[in-house]
C-alpha cells in the first residue's frame, strides 16, 4: 500500500502526517528540527510497510534544506507542494479558517495523494548551489549600493544641491570626493589644486579601499559567477542567446537550476507567470495574466526580451505585436514568452542559439 507523508516546516518543530491512499491517517506527530529527530523521522518513514512513499513539503530553501537533503541522501522522493494550494486547500475543508500545524500536515499531504503533477523538489547540484549562493550576495551588494547612494544624493540635495549636480556618488571618484569634502566649508578650505592632487592620489588606489569598497566586491563576486559559468554545462547554451548576460544567465541557473525539472517549454513560461491563464465560466471566458509565477524568473527572460530588442527578427515580432493592439508591455511579455521556447529547445538540442534558424521548440 502507498504513504503520502505531508511535513508542515517551521523554524524549530515540524509536523508530519502520513495517510493511505484513500485518506486515513497512518500517524502524526511532532518533529523536533535537529539531524538526529530529522533522521529519526527518515528511519520511520523507511520503516513503513508501504510499496512506495511520497513525502511533501510547503517550502523549498531555507528552513527545509536540511530536511530536503535528508530525504534526498535517504532516497525517498520529495515533492513540493505550494503554499497557495496548501492555504486554498485549507479553507476548503472544515472549520478550515482554523490553522494548527497538525492541520496543515495533513493538507501538505492531501496533494501528494491526489495529484501526479506536483514538481520534485530535488536539491541542487552542487555548482547551481554555489551559483545560488553568489547570485543572492550579488543582489544584496547591488541593493545596498543603491541604497548607500540614494542617501547621499538625499543627503547633497538637501544639504549642498550644487555639490548634488555635479557628484556622482556611484563612481569610486565622487566616493573619495565625498570622503574628504563633504561641506562647502572643506571645498573652500582645500582649493582646487590641493582636491586635485588627492584625487589624483586615490585613482592610483588608496590602502583599504579596495577591500572596503561595495564596488569592488561586487567585482569579485561577478568574477566569482563568472568563474562557476564557466564549468557548468548549461551555461554556455544559455550565454549564446542574445540578451543573456552572465548576471542573467547566473540569475536563471539559480532560480531554475536543471531545465529537466520542467516538463516542457510550457510548464517553464507557467513557472515565469509569461503563460496566459484561461478563465471560462459558461459563456464567459477570456484570458488573464497568471497570478502564481515566480517574479525573478519573470524578469529575467523580461530584462533579456527588453536588451535584446534593437535586432532585426525581436524588432519585427514587437513591431507585429504592437499592429496586433497590444502595448508596449504586452509585446514584450510575448517576445519573453517566445524566447521561453528558444531557451528550451537549445538546452534540449544542446546546441547554440543561431541567427535566422528556427529551433523547434
Amino acid at each position: 500500500m502507498d504513504v503520502f507523508i505531508g511535513i508542515d516546516v517551521a523554524m524549530e518543530v515540524r509536523r508530519a502526517c502520513a495517510m493511505y491512499r484513500n485518506a486515513r491517517v497512518l500517524c502524526s506527530h511532532a518533529v523536533d528540527n535537529d539531524p538526529a529527530a530529522l533522521g529519526a523521522l527518515i528511519g520511520e518513514i523507511e520503516g513503513l510497510e508501504a510499496r512506495c512513499t511520497r513525502t511533501a513539503v510547503d517550502m523549498l530553501g531555507g528552513a527545509a534544506s536540511l530536511l530536503c537533503a535528508m530525504l534526498a541522501e535517504a532516497g525517498l522522493p520529495v515533492v513540493h507542494t505550494p503554499g497557495r494550494a496548501v492555504n486554498r486547500a485549507r479553507q476548503g475543508i472544515r472549520g478550515g479558517e482554523r490553522k494548527s500545524d497538525p492541520k496543515g500536515a495533513a493538507v501538505i499531504a492531501e496533494p501528494a495523494r491526489t495529484r501526479a503533477d506536483l514538481r520534485a523538489a530535488d536539491p541542487p547540484e552542487p555548482l547551481d548551489a554555489e551559483i545560488r549562493l553568489l547570485v543572492s550576495r550579488r543582489r544584496e551588494l547591488v541593493t545596498e549600493q543603491t541604497r548607500r547612494a540614494g542617501r547621499l544624493r538625499d543627503l547633497l540635495c538637501g544639504l549642498f544641491p550644487a555639490l548634488e549636480r555635479r557628484i556622482d556618488p556611484t563612481t569610486r571618484t565622487g566616493l573619495v570626493f565625498l570622503s574628504h569634502y563633504g561641506a562647502p566649508e572643506d571645498i573652500r578650505a582645500a582649493g582646487v589644486k590641493r582636491i586635485v592632487r588627492k584625487l589624483a592620489r586615490a585613482a592610483t588606489g588608496l590602502r583599504g579601499l579596495e577591500a572596503l569598497a561595495a564596488r569592488d566586491r561586487l567585482k569579485a563576486t561577478d568574477q566569482a559567477i563568472r568563474e562557476r559559468l564557466a564549468a557548468h554545462p548549461d551555461a554556455a547554451l544559455i550565454l549564446s542567446m542574445p540578451g543573456m548576460g552572465a548576471t542573467l544567465t547566473a540569475v536563471l541557473i539559480a532560480l531554475v537550476g536543471r531545465i529537466d525539472r520542467f516538463d516542457g517549454a510550457d510548464a517553464l513560461a507557467a513557472a515565469a507567470g509569461l503563460a496566459p491563464v484561461l478563465r471560462q465560466s459558461g459563456k464567459t471566458r477570456f484570458l488573464r495574466r497568471a497570478a502564481g509565477r515566480d517574479k525573478a524568473l519573470k524578469r529575467v527572460f523580461y530584462q533579456a526580451a527588453f536588451t535584446h530588442l534593437g535586432s532585426p527578427d525581436s524588432r519585427a515580432f514587437n513591431d507585429r505585436k504592437r499592429a496586433e493592439g497590444k502595448r508596449h508591455h504586452q509585446a514584450i511579455i510575448a517576445l519573453a514568452r517566445r524566447r521561453v521556447n528558444m531557451l528550451w529547445a537549445i538546452l534540449q538540442n544542446r546546441e547554440p542559439f543561431r541567427e535566422n534558424v528556427k529551433l523547434a521548440a
